[in-house]
Order: C-alpha cells, then sequence, then structure tokens
C-alpha cells in the first residue's frame, strides 16, 4: 500500500547494444545523484567475475525464472538467447517507486520500450548507441569476458538493436565517454525539473 503523502517516483530507462556503454554511463548517473535507486535486473545466466547476487543482477536458474514468467511477477522480460533471461522483478520496482525514489534501468533495448510502454510520460527512456558496429566489436573484444563466437553473436545482435532507438526518447552516441555522460546527466537533469 502506497504511504500517503508520498510522491511516486520516475523512471530512467537506459538501454544499449552489450557494449555500448550503458552500464558506465547508470554507474556515474548513480554517483552524481546518490539519491536514486537502481533497478537491479534478474536473469539467467551464470554471473561473471566479480559480480554479486542482489547488487548486480538476481541471479536465477531458468527453472526458477520461467516459473517467476508464469506467475507474471515480471514488469518485463525477454529471452536474449535460448535459456538465458532478464527481466525486471515487479515487486523490486514497485517497493522503489511507492518509496517515492527515482529508480534507474540498465536493460536491453525490448525491455526498455517495454518499461517506456508502459510508465508512457512517467518514464524517460535514453537509448546509448555505439559509434559504429566497429568500434562496439572493439570494445566487447577489451572487456576481456567473452570468446570470438560469444562477441560475433553480439554484434550480430546489436546490428538488429540498433533499429529499436527511434522507439526511446534520446539516442545518446557514445563516441567519447566524457561527453556521453554528460549528455545522460543533462538530459536526467532535464526530466526531472
Amino acid at each position: 500500500m502506497k504511504a500517503t503523502g508520498i510522491k511516486e517516483g520516475k523512471v530512467i530507462i537506459f538501454s544499449a547494444p552489450s557494449g555500448a556503454g550503458k552500464t558506465t554511463i547508470v554507474r556515474h548517473l548513480l554517483s552524481r545523484f546518490p539519491d536514486f535507486a537502481f533497478s537491479v535486473s534478474a536473469t539467467s545466466r551464470k554471473s561473471r567475475g566479480s559480480e554479486v547476487n542482489g547488487t548486480d543482477y538476481f541471479f536465477l536458474s531458468t527453472e526458477e525464472f520461467k516459473a517467476k514468467i508464469d506467475n507474471e511477477e515480471f514488469l518485463e522480460w525477454q529471452e536474449v538467447y535460448p535459456d538465458n533471461f532478464y527481466g525486471s522483478l515487479k515487486s523490486e520496482v514497485n517497493k522503489i517507486l511507492e518509496s517515492g525514489k527515482n529508480i534507474l534501468f540498465d536493460v536491453d533495448v525490448v525491455g526498455g520500450s517495454n518499461i517506456k510502454k508502459y510508465y508512457g510520460e512517467r518514464a524517460l527512456a535514453l537509448f546509448i548507441q555505439p559509434p559504429s558496429l566497429t568500434e562496439l566489436e572493439k570494445r566487447l573484444i577489451a572487456r576481456c569476458t567473452d570468446d570470438k563466437e560469444v562477441i560475433r553473436k553480439r554484434v550480430e545482435k546489436a546490428e538488429r538493436e540498433l533499429t529499436y532507438a527511434p522507439l526511446f526518447d534520446f539516442i545518446i552516441v557514445n563516441d567519447t565517454l566524457e561527453h556521453a555522460l554528460q549528455e545522460a546527466e543533462n538530459r536526467v537533469k532535464e526530466f526531472l525539473k
């Protein structure tokens, strides 16, 4: 139940192809707006490196994830690769918004466009675009988290994901990180006025 007198928070969505820099931008904004909450996505993929359950993602088994889909526990979800799911748990998002906090999403392009449709004018949807697919591939290689075949698939997927850009309120081309960080910060400040 929503507390009386508390204004519900706003929704800020960041989406991009993998490796375009959205997570770096979201982390920057969380440091600049410390009162913002971050929507921790659930996923059925294995954790990478030092990722922490409940902080980076809610890591679920494929079976657990599918059960939550069946129970309609997600605001949005997507099967990004076969049996590799990502989604936003309604319970976590509602808890944050009802407390009056603004919430930042770092989600894939399908999830981002679905969240924007759901929240409408209450949401700001920003698409982070790499300067080119060649540059995106270089960034993915530099991360040293995936093998060549996974990188190839990510670049192919990115080409399709770029077609979603017009569904977002603004496109930020991440040609230089400093420029992208400043533009994202400006867009968020303007939205919150």
